[in-house]
């Protein structure tokens, strides 16, 4: 039979234990609700910012789990469990997946550079890692593309911000550069004047800046002349192609040769 006195002391450790655990479940409630209340009010503060959705979710999916961590730890001190091996165990897990995961973390972590820093948009035309496409999608992963040949293109965001990166939209107006090549025999300034008269043909070409036109080099067999011309930034291609067909077309036209390299043989019998 149990003594009054040991059936008094385990009921004082009951009455401990409820009361502990009472004390926990309050504690754990209030942090439940101070969670949800700090969650609403981060959420509210990044709705008034003009950072992406996806680093928006990230923030808030990151402040919900080192909250809950906080709160677990919180708790398991109340009801007095030792905790030093629960945040060991923690850390040694949390190390083990950085390690697993190393690769993504950087991915993430380049994501949200390009997320905060915007270097591009979604709809923006750019040129990185010798892959030229419009943006579709920014996430924390990856950046996709989509190439003129409709191809989509997956470009790990670590890679996206330790390369050289090309923005082509990024500002409104470009500059149309093309070489042609005239005979050394053909009349320079001539040559120049028709291209200038094929710019002034075209409404898309701007006035101002003025197009340019000047000898670049001496070719084995031509004489080159650069054209220069600045237009809207989407109108690029639709100016590109006019200028290379008009001005064989002009040239033609004046007599003018456009040379390509030719081989003579001379057979001796």
């Amino acid at each position: 039979m149990l003594s009054e006195k040991a059936i008094e002391k385990a009921m004082d450790r009951i009455i401990d234990f409820a009361d502990t655990l009472g004390l926990a479940l309050v504690v754990l409630l209030i942090g439940y609700i101070l969670i949800k209340i700090a969650v609403k009010i981060t959420r509210r503060a990044l709705s008034k910012n003009a950072l992406d959705e996806s680093l928006h979710t990230f923030i808030e999916n990151s402040l919900k789990v080192i909250l809950w961590i906080v709160l677990i730890v919180t708790v398991l001190g109340v009801m007095k469990i030792p905790t030093s091996t629960f945040v060991a165990v923690l850390g040694a897990g949390g190390a083990a997946i950085a390690l697993a995961l190393k690769d993504s973390l950087g991915n993430i972590a380049g994501g949200i550079i390009i997320l905060v820093t915007k270097p591009f948009k979604r709809g923006d035309y750019i040129d990185i890692i010798e892959i030229s496409g419009v943006v579709q999608e920014i996430d924390l992963l990856y950046t996709t593309l989509k190439t003129f040949d409709n191809k989509v293109v997956s470009v790990p965001n670590g890679k996206v911000t330790n390369a050289v990166m090309i923005n082509y939209s990024a500002e409104t107006t470009r500059r149309v550069d093309c070489k042609f090549g005239i005979g050394y025999d053909d009349d320079i300034n001539k040559a120049k004047d028709i291209l200038l008269a094929v710019t002034e043909s075209n409404p898309e070409i701007f006035k101002e800046p003025a197009p340019f036109v000047g000898v670049s080099g001496h070719g084995d067999n031509s004489i080159y002349l650069d054209l220069r011309v600045w237009c809207k930034n989407e109108e690029y291609w639709n100016v590109k192609y006019f200028l290379e067909e008009n001005v064989k077309l002009a040239f033609d036209e004046a007599g003018i040769s456009i040379p390509y390299p030719q081989l003579e043989v001379h057979y001796k019998k």
